[in-house]
Order: structure tokens, then sequence, then C-alpha cells
């Protein structure tokens, strides 16, 4: 057996390795951390077995996950999405649950045995039921954003399923320990149900004030670690005292994040939450892995593919025909299904309660969980060939993009020599009501329909477009085009974009937003004309005022600023990081550094010229010296005692070029 601290060293060993490399292919978190359970697991290597710190940790991962998404649960937006929720929503779970159980106990008892060894009775339907019809939340939210589908038709409808199903959850967690009472079930079933209500009337009646004081007294103490520490108190005092009146620890962490979420410190108790639960949960993803006997999954390969096969085929069927019944187009069916197919975590949180209520044997549950865990595996892969799947499977789908694409034309015919705006976000309505205040033509492209609706019936010249799409930009009219102007968020769409304009109007000038001034050489290298740094820019404009207020004469103020960007924003490149930056950012290798380089009498360095030395990619900002700061030096400048370098570039460049100036390598 092995102690605590090498029980630790292991699994996070193992954790970081598998998520490397499965994130390396596109696979999520959650599957990384299912396989190094696997791997690590009394059926495997056996290195963290009968852990009981383990279990206990990874049980409080999922409160902490409740917690989370009662945070995330919020009434004006079920109110916005009432009709797709408690609509679509509810009759996805209600009848997949329904038509799971139905079709369990209607096979024979051989061919029940076959697929579950040992057996299943209702109650086991019921759970594996449930957990049917669930998908995975954290996996389709992610991939919805990335792919910047979420404010999509079918967008809408997947995050509305996806919401139902987790206040679903909430039920499903307190009926299944309640079947395992026997043939008292009912009995326990009632008594929980009057438990859980009388509860949540009285922590929802009296709680939300309780608990914007009890935060607002704490927060007076302007101290994170005590915000911090009340936040997790908050957490397992809830769960804890559901799990004293009977109930699961998971409805009372549910609850806790409902009330704070009605208070102005949810955004600040999610960030503060989030490195606890993702850690822990991925604990408790661990401990489901464990669970997984490879050898009886080989045994069982044919029980394994029905189990994969048949839920996603038939769940994929469903929430096609549900949709097409609640009005959506086929296209807008079929992407729906596809993006709902898969097996979820909460399904992995429901199989574990009913295997330690007894309702699922250990043999049983070893084909479901590898049914599972191979269609989260899968599920980026389809999803990914969503459109091509919903083009290919009704042609209804054709005709609408033929429709679509006629109106982008349709708006576009009557323009020529017109400016192509990608992203209608604030950027890119402030640049279009310049371009109208000087007459100049333009048209935007963008994907979220609320949004676009709105511009139109403000007269707007607005489409909803993918401006990423080639048969998107040529009904556009690229070709008529006089410039293209980008303001997407995401440096990856921005460069996908450029990669087909480069194909489709070499030509055509294109002027691109970035968030960030590491970025600029990326999307100059892509062939963008001009890439304008938000940041930078902020920081140009600070100075502009900062020199006037100096006393510094407008003509000079504007020469510096134009000076500036002709040297590419270099001067504002980079910037010295500070602890705090890693709350705020994520420091990636590329992103330009700056650090400062003392040289002493040592330095081999002392005595060369500056474009001598062999800086590994970093460049020299500035040398600082007694008679002052030398911004730009010529390389032609020699190094000399005490100087100060001021270098810019990756991390890497950085440490590399202050190796070479001290000599270390």
């Amino acid at each position: 057996m092995l102690s605590a601290l090498e029980l630790t060293l292991v699994l996070l060993s193992a954790a970081v390795i598998a998520v490397v490399l499965l994130r390396a292919v596109g696979l999520p978190p959650l599957v990384a951390y299912l396989a190094v359970g696997v791997v690590l697991g009394p059926h495997a290597a056996n290195l963290a077995s009968n852990s009981g710190a383990v279990h206990s940790l990874a049980e409080i991962g999922v409160v902490f996950l409740m917690f989370s998404l009662g945070l995330e649960f919020s009434l004006p937006k079920l109110l916005t999405l009432r009709r797709h929720v408690f609509g679509l929503g509810a009759a996805q779970v209600s009848v997949t649950l329904a038509l799971t159980v139905a079709a369990l106990l209607a096979l024979p008892l051989a061919a029940r045995g076959w697929l579950f060894p040992g057996g299943i009775d209702w109650r086991a339907a019921v759970a594996l039921g449930g957990a049917v019809a669930l998908s995975s939340t954290a996996l389709v939210i992610k991939l919805l954003s990335e792919r910047r589908e979420l404010e999509t038709e079918h967008g809408r409808r997947v995050f509305s399923v996806l919401l139902f199903q987790d206040l679903a959850v909430i039920p499903l967690l307190i009926v299944i320990p309640a079947l395992s009472n026997g043939d008292d079930w009912w009995y326990g079933l009632l008594l929980a149900a009057a438990k859980a209500s009388i509860l949540l009337v009285l922590l929802l009646r009296f709680g939300p004030p309780l608990m914007r004081r009890w935060f607002s007294l704490v927060a007076r103490q302007r101290s994170h670690e005590l915000f911090t520490l009340n936040v997790l108190l908050a957490t397992l005092l809830f769960a804890w005292l559901t799990k004293m009146a009977g109930l699961s620890m998971e409805l009372g962490a549910f609850v806790a994040g409902m009330l704070i979420a009605e208070t102005e410190f949810r955004y600040q108790v999610e960030e503060d939450i989030k490195p606890f639960r993702d850690v822990l949960l991925g604990l408790f993803f661990v401990t489901i892995g464990m669970q997984l006997d490879l050898r009886v999954v080989l045994d069982s390969w044919a029980q394994v593919l029905v189990l994969l096969a048949v839920p996603v085929l038939v769940k994929f069927a469903l929430v096609v025909w549900l949709v097409r019944a609640f009005g959506g187009s086929a296209g807008i069916a079929v992407r729906t299904g596809v993006w709902l197919a898969q097996a979820g975590e909460f399904g992995f949180v429901l199989i574990a309660q009913a295997l330690g209520a007894g309702l699922l044997g250990d043999k049983a549950v070893q084909p479901a969980l590898a049914a599972m865990l191979l269609s989260l595996m899968a599920s980026p892969l389809l999803i990914a060939q969503a459109n091509r799947i919903a083009l290919r499977t009704t042609s209804q789908e054709w005709l609408q993009r033929s429709l679509q694409l006629q109106k982008i034309a349709s708006s576009s015919l009557a323009r020529s020599k017109h400016v192509l705006i990608a992203g209608y976000g604030r950027s890119g309505q402030g640049l279009a009501h310049v371009l109208e205040a000087e007459s100049v033509p333009y048209l935007a492209m963008d994907l979220d329909p609320d949004r676009v609706r709105e511009a139109v019936a403000g007269g707007d010249s607005v489409v909803y477009a993918d401006a990423t799409r080639r048969d998107a930009l040529i009904a556009a009219g690229i070709h008529r085009a006089r410039a293209l102007v980008i303001t997407f968020d995401e440096v990856e769409n921005s460069l996908k974009l450029l990669s087909l304009i480069a194909d489709l109007a070499p030509q055509l000038p294109v002027l691109v937003r970035a968030a960030n001034e590491s970025d600029i050489e990326r999307l100059r290298a892509a062939g963008a004309a001009e890439v304008v740094p938000e940041i930078a820019e902020g920081s140009l404009m600070l100075a502009s005022h900062a020199l006037a207020l100096a006393g510094i004469p407008a003509g000079r103020v504007m020469q510096r600023l134009n000076a500036v960007r002709h040297e590419r924003y270099a001067m504002l490149r980079g910037f010295f990081h500070g602890a705090d930056d890693h709350e705020h950012e994520s420091i990636e290798q590329e992103h330009q550094h700056l650090h400062a380089v003392g040289l002493g009498a040592d330095s081999p360095a002392i005595g060369r010229a500056l474009g001598d030395v062999e800086l590994q990619g970093a460049r020299i900002k500035a040398i600082v010296r007694s008679q002052g700061r030398l911004v730009a030096p010529p390389p032609e400048m020699l190094f000399q005692v005490d100087d100060t370098v001021v270098l810019a570039g990756t991390i890497d460049q950085v440490g590399a070029a202050e190796a070479a100036l001290l000599g270390g390598g």
C-alpha cells in the first residue's frame, strides 16, 4: 500500500501525462482521468486501490460540481429558453428514461443476463435509464463555445436540453438511493421527497437574505483567503446538512450554489471554487475508472459494442424526432441529435450511486462503463462531422443553405467597393457606425441570431453568416469588396479566415483586431495588411493624453504616436510580468515577455557589440546605464560593465539570451 504522499505523486503524474496526451488528439480531460483510473485501479496496476482518502475526496469533487451547477442556475435564463428547456428538454429526459427502462425490462431474461452479467431488475433499469438520458454538459458546452455555435439554432436547443438534464439530476439523486430500500422503496422515496421539499422550502425562503449578509460580512474583511475559506465552508456545510437529513450531499451543494447565485458575489465565488472543483472532480473520474476491469470488458466486447451503438443511435434518433416535433428544421434536428448522443459525466455519478446502493453488481456495470467511456471518446469526432452529417441526411438542409446564401448575396448585390466586417460585436458595430457616417458601404456577418435580428431591425447592414466559410464569403461579395475587417476575439478564427482570403482574394487588404500584441506577427504572417492590438492602442491613447497634460505640443504627440505605429508597436510589445498576471491571463510560450539582465565584469558580452552576441531570437529593447535609458540601441553599440539589458521575447528566448549574456550557455 502506497503512502498518502506516494499515492498523490502517482495520481498527479499519471493525470498530467494522460491529459497532455489526450488533449493532443482533441479528447477532453475527463477521458484522461478515466484512463488513469483504469490503469492504476485494482484491476490493472493496483497502485491506488482501496484508498478511502481518494474516494472521500472524489465524493467532495462531485459536491463541488453540483455547487457550480447551482451557481449557474438562473431563473431569467430559464424563462428566456423556457420552451426549449421545459418542452424539448423535459421530453428528451422523460422519453429517453422511460424508453430505456421499457426496453431493458422487455428483454428476455437470457438477453438481459448476456448484456449485464448477473442480471438487473427494474430498479437498476431506472438507474441505467437516468444515465442514458444524460449527455456531457462539460464536453458539449466547451465544444459549442470553441466552435462559436452556442448562439446558433441548434446550439440553443442543445444548451436548453443540457440545462434540463442538469436539473433532472437532482430528483434522480434522490430516487436512486430510495430504490435501495427493498420492498419499502416507495416509503423511502416518499420520505426523501418530503424531506427534500421541506428543506428546499426552508432554505429558499430564509436562505437568500442570510447568505447575502453572511458573504457581505466576510467580503468587508477584504481578505481573499478568508473569502475562499468561506466558500468552502458554505459548500460543505450545506452538503453536510442534507446528508444529516438522510439526503444526498449533492443536493445540499446545489442549493448552496443557488443561494449564492442570487447575490452579487456569484462570479467571485465561481472563480474561487473552480480550482478545487476541477481537481477533486478529476479524482472522482479516476475512481470511476478504477471500477472498470479491462479483462472483463475484453471478454464482453460484443456486449460493449451493443451498449455503445444502441443507446447512441436511439438517443440520436429520439432527439431528431423531438426537435422536429417541436418545430425545428431537419438540419437543426440532425445537428442537435449529434451533439447530444453521447453519455455524460452525471451518468457516471448515477452509475456510481447505483453501484454503492447495491442496485447494480460490479460485473453488470463493466460493459456499461466501457460503452459510456467509448461514447465520450468518440463524441468530439462525431460532433466535428455534424454539419456534414446534416447535409448528407436531409435534402431540406441543402435548400436552407441555398436560401441562406441567396439572402446574403441579395444583401451584397447592391454593394460594390464595400467593406466586409467579420463579427458584429462591439468593435464591429462601432466600425460600422463610423463607416456609415462617412457614407462608406459595408456588410457585416455574425453568428448571433439575436444580435443580427436586432441590428437588422435597427437598419444596420448585417447578415447571419459564418465568415469563416468559403461559400458565405463569396455570397457576401468578397471579390467586389474594397477591404475586410476581422473583429473576432479568437485569434485562431482570424487565422482561419485569413487563410481563406489568401486563397479567394489574395489582393484584398485585411485589417485584423487582435486582443494582444503577441499575436501581431502571426496575423501579419498569415496575410493581414494591418493588425490593431487593442491593449497597445489603449496604451497609446493613454500616452497621448498624458503627454498633452505634460505640456508636450500636439504635433509632437502625434509624431510620437505615428512613430510607434510605424514600428508595428515594437515599443509597446511585451511587458514585465508579476505574480498577479497569472491570475488574469494564461501566459503561454509565445507570449511576449520583458526581462531585465544586469551585466557584471565576468560577463562574456562585455566589450562586444550588441549585434555580435547571439540572443537566440530575443531582442534588446533597451540598455540602462548611469547616464540614462537608451531605447532601441544600435547594433554597433558595445556592452559595458553594470549595463542593464532589457530583453524582449518568449519565455524560452529570453532565458536563452540571458544565458548567452551571463555565460551560462
